[in-house]
């Protein structure tokens, strides 16, 4: 499971990242993934809050290389991918169009080297 716990790298990375963006920033974070919203700052932080503690956990998931979970980091974002794509039908705000590309990104690259790990 080599490529898939390189892929994983990215995941915790963005995870990580835009969590501490959303908490110290969440207005300038907002800004750079495109959103014309008006979401205040408090639940900017939250979900920078929630995005950090699923960071720090896929962070030990891959330092520990708990291999039976990494099928699961597919299914969590393939849901994660409908329900963005609910919330941008119902806002129509880019923002989630841009999450909905970092996640993608993140299920091919996950994807393709799950499935070829299981090959080998």
């Amino acid at each position: 499971m080599k490529r898939t716990h390189l892929s994983l790298y990215y995941l915790f990375a963005y995870l990580i990242v835009a969590g501490v963006a959303l908490i110290l920033a969440p207005q300038l974070a907002l800004k750079l993934l495109l959103s014309n919203g008006n979401y205040g700052d408090v639940f900017p932080r939250l979900l920078g809050v929630v995005l950090l503690a699923l960071g720090i956990l896929i962070l030990q998931i891959v330092r520990h290389r708990v291999e039976v979970l990494y099928p699961w980091t597919l299914v969590v974002r393939a849901m994660i991918l409908v329900v963005l794509l609910g919330l941008y039908v119902y806002a129509r705000d880019p923002f989630f169009l841009v999450l909905m590309g970092v996640v993608a990104l993140g299920v091919v690259l996950t994807g393709i080297s799950y499935f070829r790990d299981r090959r080998r």
